[in-house]
């Protein structure tokens, strides 16, 4: 019997209108009931997550910023890691030859140097999170737990090839959506903070089952005893993780449903018919 169990957020937990279905919230308080440790694993900051899961009433584990912050469930941060002072000023001072905007965060919010177009806001209705306005090359080097690049897709493909170029192996780069290129510390990834997570519950990675979309929750997907796909998962990761379950699409609450089939029959196989 799996005892936590973590949950991405966007393209995964959420629907596409960044909602939490009915049904996924009636079975996230079953397995609550059960006992199990309920953990949002997310991109998201922490002050857009948390008034997220306070608004679904519940009490729940939080990794956010891709593995950046690791919170209990009393909302005490367990764990943090920043990029390096050196590698956050490298990121923030070059002069990337890309038309991609540029996102810093930083415990105390998101900064950008222009104003968010309101579609992209639209993921941040539920917590009222919005960004802040700053110059990327004046804010201080240390304290930034990661750097977001949101663009087009073939736009972030040839910045990713610059940032290898400058970073080499000090920074983590990692495509949360097919949109969104992260720089990320080194090692630091949804799989590592959950093991944290977990060795601070006392359990294993074994213990766990996961859910997810997108290659920030492959570490995640790959480590945990059961781990599944998403039906609308970036097709890279379906290709990198042939051997987990793929299942239906967010907005089908198709977490909902495999986990209602779970609960029902835990040693049983689930297919996306029943």
């Amino acid at each position: 019997m799996y005892r936590l169990a973590a949950f991405d957020m966007d393209g995964t937990l959420l629907m596409p209108d960044h909602r939490v279905g009915p049904e996924t919230l009636a079975v996230l308080n079953q397995l609550v009931e059960r006992g199990m440790a309920v953990t949002f694993a997310t991109g998201r900051h922490y002050l857009d997550a948390q008034p997220i899961m306070a608004q679904l009433g519940l009490q729940g584990y939080l990794i956010t910023g891709n593995g950046t912050r690791v919170y209990d469930n009393q909302g005490r941060q367990l764990h943090a890691t920043d990029l390096p002072g050196e590698v956050a000023e490298r990121v923030l001072q070059h002069r990337w030859r890309t038309e991609a905007s540029m996102h810093v965060f930083r415990d105390e919010g998101w900064m950008t140097e222009f104003a968010v177009p309101e579609e992209m806001l639209l993921a941040h209705h539920l917590s009222g999170f919005r960004f802040q306005l700053a110059e990327p090359r004046r804010l201080p080097a240390t304290g930034n737990s990661k750097v977001c690049f949101v663009g087009a897709h073939e736009e972030l493909l040839e910045l990713q090839e610059q940032l290898q170029a400058q970073l080499g192996d000090a920074a983590d780069l990692c495509f949360s959506a097919y949109e969104c290129l992260e720089v990320l510390p080194v090692g630091c990834n949804k799989g590592s903070a959950l093991e944290a997570l977990s060795g601070h519950l006392g359990l294993t990675m074994a213990d766990c089952m996961a859910f997810g979309d997108a290659m920030n929750d492959k570490e995640m997907l790959a480590a945990v005893g059961h781990g599944v796909v998403m039906g609308n998962a970036l097709p890279q990761l379906k290709s990198l993780l042939p051997q987990l379950p793929v299942i239906g699409h967010c907005r089908q609450q198709a977490v909902a449903h495999y986990l209602a089939h779970w609960l029902r029959s835990p040693g049983l196989t689930y297919s996306p018919e029943l």
